[in-house]
């Protein structure tokens, strides 16, 4: 790869900045007007709960359409985001720079003591810019870390459909290319299809809003998630028929269990007598569920959620370790974050947790300590 060709991409246009501004004013306006389920957040420590629009999969599902439209009226290029990647990645991460310093900003300022937006400053710069100081703020009534995370799953899709139009136009559409899509699209439109389980999740509900998130969410889940599309763009793979079903079998398998194991959390959080697998829930001293996945391994959805981002980078063949980077990034991510939630947990519920430890010893992987 030539460096100042790379380099030159990289400095954000005009049109860039155009497509990033319209794309969050569709979802900031559009999100707030169109009906959708209203899902109550978690109680606070102050009592209060905010509540959620999850309207997602309509408002993607017409934006898509809206696109599509506009392609066919030659009012836009369904390449544009392919043609400029490079330009819409540096002008994402200018934003996520702005966004997190007005954050820091307006958090520092604020005198707010709800538990939304009470802010926590530590004096350390580095910390309160990383971590974030008000846990849920907002822009004109938008919860914006709820915004954010929309934004950058959307981001993902629409990413990969400019790559795949692309390929066809260029006429080197793959057995891998269509595989990998695939894939990624069931992924995303299953999560918006369940979007209210975001709300339930440790990001939502106990995480500050900072850099950590913000650049997470706008510029990491569309741009990392996505390499093995601009890979495959390149590249020219052709599976034998046992991979193909190899790597459906392990999409299936991973999907099955990230997507059960985070329904019956949610469940268990909604309803703690909901069943699971036919049967009342196991819950050691109220609060902890041991049924389902839950039994079989703590954490068992961070496997899941790994065999799924395997099976996106296994269209790749195994060529160039670059399509793998998602999975790999994911696996040490996932491992930081359990020991952090096995810390968490210990502390938080102290002679619970061991007992529920002692009945399932194993972690993320069953019959694995």
């Amino acid at each position: 790869m030539d460096l100042i060709p790379f380099l030159s991409g990289l400095i954000p246009s005009w049109n860039s900045a155009a497509m990033l501004l319209s794309f969050f004013t569709y979802l900031g306006v559009i999100g707030s007007v169109i009906p959708g389920k209203i899902i109550p957040g978690v109680t606070l420590s102050d009592g209060t709960r905010l509540h959620y629009r999850c309207n997602g999969l309509f408002l993607l599902l017409l934006l898509v359409s809206l696109l599509g439209i506009g392609s066919k009226t030659d009012l836009v290029s369904p390449t544009a985001i392919a043609d400029r990647g490079l330009e819409l990645l540096s002008a994402t991460f200018i934003f996520s720079c702005l966004a997190t310093l007005m954050l820091y900003v307006v958090g520092c300022k604020s005198r707010d003591q709800s538990s939304s937006l009470k802010p926590h400053v530590t004096g350390n710069f580095i910390h309160d810019w990383w971590f974030g100081i008000q846990l849920n703020p907002q822009f004109m009534g938008i919860d914006l870390k709820f915004f954010f995370v929309r934004a950058g799953m959307m981001g993902w899709l629409l990413i990969n459909l400019s790559i795949l139009i692309k390929c066809i136009q260029q006429s080197n559409v793959t057995q891998s290319m269509i595989l990998y899509q695939i894939f990624c699209t069931l992924y995303i439109l299953d999560y918006f299809y369940h979007e209210e389980y975001m709300t339930s999740t440790w990001d939502i509900i106990a995480e500050r809003l900072g850099f950590m998130l913000v650049f997470g969410d706008l510029v990491w889940i569309p741009f990392t998630f996505s390499i093995q599309a601009w890979w495959l763009l390149v590249n020219r793979v052709e599976l034998t028929t046992a991979a193909i079903i190899a790597n459906c079998l392990v999409f299936l398998i991973g999907y099955l269990v990230f997507r059960g194991a985070n329904k019956q959390k949610h469940d268990f959080k909604k309803n703690p007598k909901a069943p699971i697998w036919g049967r009342p829930p196991k819950v050691i001293g109220g609060k902890l569920l041991a049924s389902g996945y839950w039994g079989i391994a703590r954490h068992c959805n961070y496997l899941g959620d790994l065999l799924v981002a395997l099976s996106f980078s296994l269209p790749c063949g195994i060529s160039s370790p670059v399509p793998y980077f998602y999975p790999i990034y994911l696996l040490i991510l996932l491992i930081w974050r359990e020991r952090r939630d096995e810390a968490r947990c210990a502390e938080k519920y102290k002679e619970v947790w061991r007992e529920y430890c002692k009945l399932v010893p194993w972690r993320i992987l069953p019959y694995v300590y």
